[in-house]
């Protein structure tokens, strides 16, 4: 199986949701429980909502894996739209009175429907065993756990090293950019070498939740701290403009806009195109995240040496952000507990336990979709290039907490990533772009 079967990402990068089916007592419900097979054994099928678009076919091809290993259990998987709508399926689910057995969903989805979920406290001392430290402790939502991590990933200005050390005519050392002033020096250089220096995926959810979003996280490295900015943000208490972290960003923002490939067309989103222009080498950065893999994996002709360094947000080195990089758990898996029968229930925990404790699960999940999976039974070798750059930042600390993530709105990445979008193509100045984006914020309830 190859990665470039897997439908392309993001996000949050990214970002599809699947689903479907499920088995019964003689009679279907709504989770789809059906009759006990001919020789007795009870016939459970799960269904799997999955917003993870750019591996739906390695899961499909999982689940089949582990129908062989368990005939008693089937689950099944629908696809739905890469980048958008993905919460309004999920929210259908819910009002048809259908809702999935196990939902792969952003920790903040998880939390605002966490009445639907099951509580998962009986089981988070296995868990806490088989994780790496502070796994699940970092998963948790409001002390609960509620949602199971698999993965971790991390974002900031990827680049290519072949591209860019051609450009820039030597050996590239991703430590010495620790300022805004530095980014830009470095992209001058680039850009007198005939090359444009950066791309801008130019959706809402990577200028709206992966840029901008980090003005929520840098606030403080306390989680709670944010927590309090972000309801100051809603009451109306927040004036951005004066707002150093805020305005940082945007600084560096018109950096990468200055310097971005796409000028002319900012907002093409072409994610295929971005993917085989940055891993071929036509541009040297790329802000994105270590997912890009799965795209750009197996293409033809790519480079194979990738890196990342941090997106600083002031020309003061010691400045939270400037020499660190986002590593986040994007995704956590949930099981419902709204009309999932009990069988269901345990036959969807028992799945999941094997996924991330078995060869067979590592293969899937590492090998071929080229996560980071925290767990300490993990022994095969990530085929992912770009997260062992990430996993250095782990190694030596350098990381940036997107706890915050867990408990913004749902639509906070569209609404203000609309408006970034619009700033991104020149529409707004910055004026009117921290109007719009403190404007949101009111308006949540």
């Amino acid at each position: 199986m190859k990665r470039t079967r897997a439908l392309i990402l993001s996000t949050c990068a990214m970002l599809a949701i699947s689903l479907f089916a499920g088995c019964g007592n003689g009679k279907a419900d709504s989770n789809g429980e059906g009759n006990s097979s001919g020789d007795g054994n009870k016939q459970v099928k799960l269904t799997f909502f999955n917003t993870s678009a750019e591996v739906n076919n390695q899961f499909e091809e999982l689940f089949e894996v582990y129908h062989k290993v368990n005939p008693d259990v089937t689950i099944e998987l629908i696809p739905t739209p890469i980048g958008g709508q993905q919460i309004e399926k999920f929210q259908s689910l819910i009002a048809s009175k259908n809702p999935p057995t196990i939902s792969n969903l952003d920790p903040g989805h998880i939390y605002i429907y966490k009445d639907m979920f099951l509580d998962l406290e009986s089981e988070k001392a296995w868990f806490e065993e088989e994780a790496q430290p502070g796994s699940i402790e970092s998963a948790l939502l409001d002390g609960k756990f509620l949602g199971i991590p698999y993965t971790v990933q991390g974002y900031g200005l990827q680049y290519n090293k072949r591209a860019l050390e051609e450009a820039i005519g030597g050996t590239f050392d991703p430590s010495t950019i620790k300022t805004q002033d530095d980014l830009e020096e470095l992209f001058k250089k680039i850009e007198a070498s005939g090359k444009a220096p950066v791309l801008i995926h130019g959706a809402n959810w990577s200028v709206g939740a992966h840029f901008l979003g980090l003005n929520y996280a840098l606030q403080s490295t306390d989680v709670e701290e944010n927590r309090k900015f972000v309801q100051a943000l809603k009451d109306g208490e927040v004036d951005l403009s004066s707002n150093a972290v805020f305005n940082g960003l945007l600084d560096t923002f018109d950096i990468l806009k200055e310097y971005n490939i796409r000028e002319k067309d900012p907002l093409v989103a072409d994610f295929a195109k971005d993917a085989q222009d940055f891993a071929t080498g036509e541009v040297p950065f790329f802000f994105m995240g270590d997912w890009l893999w799965s795209t750009i994996g197996n293409l033809e002709g790519i480079d194979d040496e990738y890196g990342f360094i941090p997106v600083p947000i002031s020309n003061n080195e010691e400045d939270y952000g400037n020499t660190q990089v986002v590593v986040t758990q994007p995704k956590l898996l949930a099981i419902d507990n709204s009309g999932s029968t009990p069988e269901q229930q345990k036959a969807a925990m028992e799945f999941i336990k094997w996924m991330l404790t078995s060869d067979e699960g590592h293969n899937a999940l590492v090998s071929e979709m080229g996560f980071n999976v925290p767990y300490k039974s993990v022994e095969v070798e990530s085929t992912n290039v770009p997260s062992k750059a990430i996993a250095q930042y782990i190694s030596e600390g350098k990381t940036i907490d997107l706890a915050i993530f867990n408990y913004l709105p749902a639509d906070y990445w569209v609404k203000t990533g609309d408006s970034m979008l619009k700033y991104l193509a020149g529409k707004i100045d910055r004026q009117e772009l921290t109007k719009e984006v403190e404007d949101y914020w009111k308006s949540v309830k």
